[in-house]
């Protein structure tokens, strides 16, 4: 099988998981690694382009990190009747972008039959 008839995989990161083919920007939760620099993820399942979907099939994605961002400010209010307490607070996700440069799957080893 040649590595051009994949035609996506399923991916996880950051335990989420993620259905990515190549060319493709995704947005994670933020991945320890510097902007510009290449993460490999391991496919949970991959679908090629003869049909068959392969689910724990052996291959690796290769994705670039091209920018880590902030998520949208998401505020939280909380407040107690008849008082005047009121608190808000925010928070904002850490999050990068990955664009999807390979998916490649692993050459399998043929086993030698002798008998």
């Amino acid at each position: 099988m040649k590595d051009t008839d994949v035609v996506y995989a399923v991916v996880r990161v950051g335990g989420q998981q993620f259905k990515v083919s190549e060319g493709e920007t995704i947005v994670v939760d933020r991945v320890a690694t510097d902007e510009g620099k290449t993460v490999t993820l391991d496919a949970l399942a991959v679908r090629t382009g003869h049909g068959a979907f392969e689910a724990g099939a052996k291959a690796t994605v290769k994705a670039k990190v091209v920018a880590h961002v902030l998520g949208e400010k998401v505020r939280v209010g909380t407040y107690k009747p008849k008082s005047t307490f009121k608190k808000t607070r925010g928070y904002r996700s850490r999050l990068s972008q990955l664009t999807i440069e390979s998916i490649t799957l692993k050459a399998e080893k043929e086993s030698k039959g002798g008998a």
